[in-house]
């Protein structure tokens, strides 16, 4: 008999932030050693490790779920509506590294209703966090001391009527709820660490995390094996640029035929403001200042009516951005000190914040989603509407979708199949046949059409032409600029940027920024910001472009600091601060950080972001 997972909801310590006053003393060897992650230093070879019990243990299910987002409690939901349905058994697991489902989840956001009717169409009746519609819808062009406001005309992607402003943390929480009643076993806690395959390539199932190895990489008296979960078809929902889908693009080749995805990064706080100055319902919505008009961005401003007066704020950067010297966060903190911003702040204080990177890449760097064994649901693949900035509704087509695709496959008698893992190609032709497909179509050329010599003005008026107008009809496709890693300058062709200092009112140093976004992970692991190569960020990344890893880290995770020698840097990894964005992953310029899973239950504790 196996041992069913344990659901385990760790109580978030107050977050252990690590700066160079915490850093222990490091052998000054020409690189000193940074990673120390067995997926880098194998095991197997390692003395530390004869004679450790590896067996794990194995549990199976009809389908196994990694991701407690908004795609793969939907997938769940659904599968378990169509069992009950059928009256069909059907075993239904997800694992979520978040301690408690919906802590990792991070959005504006702005939700539109759709997939939500169609999944409950009696949601308002169920509870679903959903408070506050939108009753007003502003777009401006910032320059540095004034606001352009810009019509949203009736038609345009921007235009916010019928959708709900929420706290997406809450509504994925609420999600779980529902689809624990309908008898989805929900294992919070437990990170995907590892993809397991059968002898003939099909995917298997998923192991969880293993436990108690020391920062060094020998494994603690309380080591324990991760577990591992066994399904007929599994779905990787991992969110945006996660670390199982890196793997499987590479095993299954599923990117041959898509440009690479792209990225941005969003910053957010949540703030509670003057009475005075509340208006919930309201929508605000910027481009321009203070980015340049080749850096795409913009910012977000959304009045909740949560019972007290508060606000979710943010700032998006693109991360095809060339200046090593930008800092997302930074420009973020700059930007709240704009004349039509601050005063909503004045008098106001900042109880959260976060970060979190998403798909800007659209219908051209969709990967192929299916596999033998295996299937890619929301924004892991990337479902992401860009100029609307909104993903949850299709993210939560797509698993509810995929749930309807596999379902008589999982349940049929006797099953018909090439492989043991089992492939499931109609989901895809489903989602090619859905409104998920019709939209990122219509709106395709949209973030490419930045890519011009006015950069945000000419991106405007081609969306104010070929979008309003023709509706995305136009006859062809633009492309990207390629992968994000690569469109990074070298320091000396660009010009420093001098950020104005925090002034501890509207604006914020990141250390303080990151305590409030609870995070805390177990400080004696290996850190999972593992690099390849550990003398490349000295000899490259800090050589040629002035360690950009340590501006686009929203979270002072990378810092360079001096050997003890004093001759020369290194750099230093400060794990913990880790809010799970996965921006170094994607923005590396040498693309040599792999972001892998720490121990479950790590990372921010995010309470309705």
């Amino acid at each position: 008999t196996t041992p069913a997972l344990k659901t385990v909801q760790t109580e978030h310590a107050a977050p252990q932030l690590y700066t160079t006053l915490h850093r222990r003393k490091c052998s000054s060897v020409s690189t000193p050693r940074i990673t120390t992650h067995y997926t880098i230093h194998s095991r197997d070879k390692d003395s530390r490790w004869e004679g450790i019990e590896m067996e794990r243990f194995a549990d199976e299910a009809d389908v196994v779920i990694v991701g407690g987002g908004p795609a793969g409690l939907s997938a769940a939901i659904r599968l378990k509506q169509l069992a009950n349905e059928h009256e069909k058994e059907l075993r239904v697991c997800l694992v979520e590294k978040a301690s408690q489902i919906g802590a990792h989840t991070l959005s504006g956001a702005c939700l539109e209703p759709t997939a939500l009717s169609e999944l409950f169409p009696d949601w308002k009746e169920r509870g679903a966090p959903m408070n506050t519609p939108v009753t007003e819808d502003v777009f401006s062009i910032l320059t540095e001391k004034h606001r352009i406001p810009v019509p949203i005309l009736p038609g345009l992607p921007m235009r916010n009527h019928g959708n709900y402003i929420v706290r997406l943390g809450n509504f994925v929480h609420w999600l779980g709820e529902q689809a624990e009643e309908l008898g989805v076993e929900l294992y919070p806690g437990y990170a995907a660490a590892e993809v397991l395959f059968h002898e003939d390539g099909s995917v298997k199932g998923i192991a969880t995390n293993d436990v108690g190895i020391a920062k060094d990489g020998s494994p603690k008296d309380v080591f324990e094996r991760g577990m591992e979960l066994h399904a007929k078809v599994t779905l990787f929902g991992e969110g945006c640029h996660g670390h199982l889908a890196k793997q499987l693009y590479k095993q299954f080749n599923l990117r041959e035929n898509c440009e690479p995805q792209t990225y941005a990064i969003g910053l957010k706080e949540v703030w509670v403001i003057d009475e005075k100055k509340w208006r919930p319902g309201r929508v605000e919505h910027s481009v321009g200042w203070p980015l340049n008009r080749n850096t795409y961005g913009g910012s977000f401003l959304y009045h909740l009516n949560e019972g007290e007066p508060l606000v979710a704020l943010g700032f998006v950067v693109g991360l095809d951005y060339t200046n090593p010297y930008l800092s997302p966060f930074r420009e973020f903190q700059r930007w709240k000190h704009h004349p039509s911003v601050a005063p909503t702040l004045e008098g106001g204080s900042r109880i959260a914040y976060g970060a979190r990177a998403l798909n800007e890449g659209g219908i051209q760097s969709i990967p192929k989603l299916t596999f033998p064994g295996g299937l890619l649901i929301g924004c892991s693949p990337g479902f992401m509407n860009v100029p609307k900035i909104k993903g949850t509704h299709t993210a939560m087509k797509s698993g509810m979708l995929a749930a309807e695709a596999i379902f008589p496959k999982v349940t049929a008698e006797g099953l018909d199949s090439e492989t043991t893992g089992l492939h499931v190609p109609e989901y895809a032709e489903a989602l090619k046949n859905s409104w998920v497909w019709k939209e990122l179509h219509s709106v395709r050329n949209i973030r490419p059409s930045f890519h011009n010599y006015f950069g945000l003005y000419g991106g405007m008026i081609y969306t104010g032409v070929f979008y309003w107008i023709f509706r995305g009809k136009e006859p062809w496709t633009l492309k990207h600029a390629g992968l994000d890693a690569n469109q990074l300058k070298p320091a000396k062709e660009c010009t420093p940027i001098e950020y104005p200092k925090p002034d501890g009112k509207i604006s914020f140093d990141l250390l303080s920024s990151v305590a409030l976004s609870g995070t805390n992970h177990e400080g004696d692991q290996p850190p999972h910001l593992t690099l390849k190569n550990d003398s490349v960020p000295v000899e490259r990344n800090l050589a040629i472009y002035d360690g950009p890893e340590q501006r686009f880290c929203p979270a002072g995770v990378y810092e360079y600091v001096p050997l003890e020698t004093g001759d020369g840097m290194r750099l230093q990894i400060n794990a913990q601060n880790c809010v799970h964005c996965k921006t170094c992953d994607i923005k590396d310029p040498s693309q040599n950080i792999n972001w892998v899973v720490p121990e479950g239950g790590g990372g921010p504790a995010y309470n309705g972001m």
